[in-house]
């Protein structure tokens, strides 16, 4: 049985062919910049194409904004302005006659992480993106939970200090906070500038008061950091756990398992472990 992901951005769509498990092959195009949000939709469909439909089960897409998951139904892609509302679900089975599951790439992060990546052994789990922005997915008791209107996990939108967890969470307090990019700041800090190391030391202190956040709100048995932030994980680590060691359950400090994901096209097997997780359902 083999499975197509597909992961859309705001400048390329991604499709990738899963087969017992294994990523085999992918192909990519870029996106039209168009007021039709027909044309998108046809690029889409012109990828899906490039693969023989009849080996194909299912069909999975991760898309970065919200979806209403039962429909398949996707609203107001930032990076794609012409989607403002698009029945992708729809339109695609009605082409293809598969089943299509979309949904938004944080949740697929997540669910990819549980089939393919560090949660595999675990059952209660958040994938959370730091890059741009902070987004988060979330797997309890093995399954895919995107809440009523896929805001599930939306944790970086939470009021914090003067503006919210994602402003001093992601790549946000680089940019805005401290006027640099993250790459450069990594980069003097790994050169051991003080100043460098001091921010990313804020950082870390902030990503944990995150943490705390998730661990009261779901109490996961992993966390799993994606997005480029997380490349930057050894330069926040330390301050990250010392934020952490201040949450009033102890036992939850002990148990709690943080980690970096290392899986190669997470986007993609995430978008095809869509149909996993519903078959599981």
């Amino acid at each position: 049985m083999a499975i197509l992901g597909i992961d859309l951005g705001g400048t390329n769509v991604r499709a990738g062919l899963v087969e017992n498990d294994v990523l085999t092959r992918v192909e990519a195009i870029p996106i039209r910049n168009t007021t039709n949000p027909n044309d998108v939709v046809d690029d889409i469909s012109g990828l899906i194409r490039k693969f023989s439909l009849d080996e194909i089960a299912g069909i999975g897409v991760g898309v970065p904004s919200v979806v209403d998951v039962k429909k398949g139904i996707v609203y107001d892609v930032q990076n794609i302005p012409s989607w403002k509302e698009v029945h992708l679900k729809e339109i695609l089975e009605k082409e293809f006659a598969k089943p299509v599951y979309v949904n938004n790439d944080a949740n697929c992060f997540a669910v990819g992480e549980k089939y393919f990546g560090g949660g595999k052994n675990y059952d209660d789990i958040v994938g959370l993106i730091v890059g741009t922005g902070l987004g988060a997915g979330l797997i309890i008791n093995g399954k895919l939970y995107s809440g009523r209107n896929c805001g599930a996990g939306e944790f970086g939108t939470i009021s914090f200090r003067e503006k919210n967890y994602e402003y001093y969470c992601s790549g946000q307090f680089f940019a805005s906070e401290k006027k640099s990019s993250g790459e450069e700041l990594y980069r003097k800090a790994k050169g051991g500038d003080p100043k460098a190391v001091g921010i990313f030391r804020e950082f870390g202190l902030n990503i944990g008061e995150a943490i705390k956040l998730i661990m009261y709100a779901v109490d996961p048995e992993i966390i799993i950091l994606g997005g480029s932030v997380s490349k930057s994980f050894d330069m926040f680590r330390e301050a990250m756990y010392e934020s952490i060691s201040e949450f009033v359950y102890g036992k939850s400090v002990a148990n709690i398992v943080i980690d970096v994901s290392t899986v190669e096209n997470v986007a993609i097997l995430g978008a095809a472990a869509l149909y996993y997780d519903r078959m599981k359902k």
